[in-house]
């Protein structure tokens, strides 16, 4: 059971502002429904660029309405350039402080104030997370979003991404990639020099896929040598990374018939396709 301050159930048990606005003339929306959290924030803003209504639709937690309502009142009567200072810092604290697992819900309401405001002014909405690169798929927080929590909110662990932002809260497989960019953006906030992310390990090969490379290999590299001087090679089978071949014509009775397997035919198989792989040969 969380632990709710008095105020985050004052405004969650009679939320101010809700429901749409009419007359608004600024929207703008964040999260959705399958991510079990979405807000609608709804601004009228004068012709003075000074917020003179605000009201909200939101679908979530305690703490979702929570923020969506108490965020409504922060922002009536100023200027849309002093309501874009609010952060989700000043969203928790002016509900006297919210569960560190329900911080996301500030952030959400930070972020639809942002929306509101880019289109009031015409831009573009924050949709399909034109900026940055998907880190977590289950619940679509970009590595911006990350950055930006993680630098507003002095941030340093997974557990504390994901209370924030949400990511890394379903599969978990983002985990290291989450990891990397709170390691990459602390080191930019000391003024430290960014290490270059270390490149992905190559996925292992399935046996479909090493079968069609060897055989790909012998083809375009090994066969047409072997032929210049009247021998040949067959492909017999390929059994994990052991790769078994047969000798034929000149050099299935050559002297130097398994130095040709170690030092030309598996050589090229290493290089070429993996660097475990050995070559047995199988006399018929």
């Amino acid at each position: 059971m969380w632990e709710y301050t008095d105020k985050v159930r004052e405004h969650f048990l009679s939320p101010r502002n809700v429901g749409e606005l009419k007359d608004a003339n600024a929207v703008g929306e964040v999260g959705s429904l399958a991510c079990g959290d979405a807000l609608k924030l709804y601004l009228k803003v004068d012709d003075a660029g000074r917020i003179v209504d605000a009201s909200f639709q939101t679908f979530g937690c305690a703490s979702a309405i929570a923020s969506s309502s108490v965020l409504t009142e922060l922002i009536k009567g100023k200027t849309v350039d002093e309501a874009l200072k609010i952060s989700n810092k000043d969203i928790a604290a002016a509900l006297g402080g919210l569960p560190r697992e329900k911080m996301h819900c500030s952030v959400m309401g930070r972020e639809a104030l942002e929306a509101a405001v880019k289109n009031l002014r015409g831009e573009a909405p924050p949709e399909a997370h034109a900026e940055g690169e998907i880190v977590c798929h289950c619940f679509g927080v970009t590595d911006e979003q990350i950055k930006r929590a993680v630098r507003e909110n002095d941030l340093t662990t997974v557990a504390e991404v994901t209370d924030y932002t949400k990511a890394g809260g379903g599969c978990e497989e983002c985990h290291d990639r989450i990891a990397e960019i709170i390691a990459a953006t602390r080191a930019e906030m000391r003024g430290e020099a960014v290490p270059a992310p270390a490149p992905p390990a190559p996925k292992p090969l399935t046996n479909l896929q090493r079968m069609q490379k060897v055989m790909q290999v012998l083809d375009e590299e090994i066969r047409p040598s072997l032929k210049k001087d009247g021998g040949d090679i067959e492909l017999i089978d390929v059994e994990g990374k052991k790769v078994l071949v047969a000798l034929r014509r000149a050099c299935a009775g050559c002297p130097s018939s398994q130095l040709t397997l170690t030092d030309f035919v598996e050589r090229k198989l290493k290089e070429l396709v993996e660097p475990d792989i050995t070559v047995q040969e199988v006399r018929s």
